[in-house]
């Protein structure tokens, strides 16, 4: 079971714009929301779904509105909020900003959409791409839109719009890795895990089958290949064009895509990281007089590979004044209203050693304040890399036509969440 009803409120709990789907719930059963919620705040028990009796919210907040899904089921939550965000998605493509403004100035739009994105509390048409071949921004175009209906929203691969055409057919594949990783200040490494994405953009005429070859562990062992380099994805997430029966059968990805840019995939590798740009520090404070600061950065990925822009954060107390640096290379810089110290270095080649120091005024009265440790971050990005040793094998494309079309793959890597605490 999904939704009864959905609303959109602003923060003072007003109603802007709502559709019954199930009419089993009270309409007037959307006042006791923001109260409920209020005191679910002020006493700090902030929950996602609120109770009222038998209805049941479940909310998000996004800007400065609430959407607001009732149900008096014992509803599949998970699809609602899935349904709320993509909610949101789609009136922000359509919209740029999804605001209290925003919803005033499109309310005719607005319940077109929300009849084609949900029918009797089921989700149906979530897709923004083909809702937008016939609902549309222009009052005068709505009706005559409405009179032809696409054929996505009635044949079996709602993603993609028959009759597409290109000049050149090409795919280009991205495979996007983050790495995230927390480094103790005696240097140990105490978390790590690897996030990656692979993303297309297809430009390929009519309706292309493709399948998608990876050096994964899983399907190796199955073929008996388990000899060469591979690696154990977890918490797999495909886009809906993926057959997932089809994976999990033989591990073969093979979709029809849709067009223009998408994530195919998302998926997550638990492994212990080396640190690709290692960072050591030493914080010195002199008591009323000043605090030193001598940052050394090491690039521990092989030397053939540069990691572009990177950034380097480094915290300082928040009463220093008067900031002077000297770096072997790159550009520092001090953010007062961050507290930080930001050295910048726009290529950084495998194996090179950069070092920076900086030097601070601080008043001669003490701060009383006790501040905390804030560890030093690091933001960089290497082209042409992956740290997992992921691998694209192969790309098919298969199109009635016949034609030949060109896959492009690029690889990635750049920093998540990526920290390294100080002893100061």
């Amino acid at each position: 079971m999904s939704a009864s009803a959905v609303f959109v409120l602003d923060v003072k709990g007003k109603v802007l714009i709502c559709r019954n789907y199930k009419g089993d719930v009270d309409m007037t059963e959307i006042d006791h929301f923001l109260p409920l919620l209020l005191q679910q705040e002020e006493e700090g028990l902030l929950c996602p779904v609120i109770t009222h009796g038998n209805v049941h919210f479940l909310w998000i907040k996004h800007s400065n509105l609430y959407l607001v899904a009732t149900t008096n089921k014992n509803a599949n939550a998970s699809l609602i909020y899935a349904f709320l965000y993509k909610l949101v998605e789609v009136f922000t493509e359509y919209f740029k900003e999804l605001e209290e403004e925003s919803i005033q100035d499109n309310f005719v739009i607005i319940y077109e959409l929300l009849d084609e994105l949900m029918d009797f509390g089921f989700p149906q048409t979530t897709d923004s791409k083909i809702l937008q071949e016939y609902i549309t921004q222009e009052g005068n175009k709505l009706e005559v839109a409405k009179s032809k209906v696409p054929t996505t929203v009635t044949n079996a691969v709602s993603w993609r719009s028959e009759g597409i055409k290109y000049k050149k057919n090409e795919v280009f594949i991205d495979v996007i890795e983050s790495i995230n990783l927390l480094v103790n200040a005696n240097g140990t490494v105490m978390s790590s895990d690897i996030v990656g994405s692979i993303k297309l953009k297809t430009m390929l005429s009519g309706m292309p089958e493709l399948r998608l070859g990876l050096n994964d562990r899983v399907l190796f062992s199955l073929t008996g290949r388990d000899r060469g380099k591979s690696v154990m994805m977890e918490d797999v997430k495909f886009h809906q064009c993926v057959r997932l029966s089809r994976f999990e059968n033989d591990r073969t990805i093979s979709f029809i895509p849709p067009d223009g840019e998408s994530e195919l995939m998302s998926y997550r590798i638990n492994t212990h990281v080396k640190p690709l740009i290692w960072i050591e520090s030493v914080i010195e404070r002199f008591s009323h007089s000043r605090v030193e600061i001598m940052v050394k950065a090491r690039g521990q990925f092989k030397k053939q590979s540069v990691a572009n822009n990177v950034e380097i954060n480094v915290p300082v107390p928040s009463d220093a004044d008067s900031p002077k640096f000297k770096t072997s290379t790159g550009h520092a810089k001090y953010v007062p209203e961050k507290n930080l110290v930001v050295w910048t270095i726009k290529s950084f080649p495998g194996g090179k050693e950069y070092l920076m120091r900086a030097h601070f005024g601080l008043p001669s009265v003490e701060n009383e304040e006790a501040e905390g440790k804030p560890p030093i971050t690091v933001n960089f990005e290497i082209p042409y890399f992956t740290v997992s040793g992921i691998q694209v094998r192969y790309m098919k494309i298969i199109e009635k036509s016949g034609y030949q079309a060109l896959p492009w793959v690029r690889y990635i890597t750049k920093s998540g969440d990526y920290q390294l605490r100080t002893n100061t």
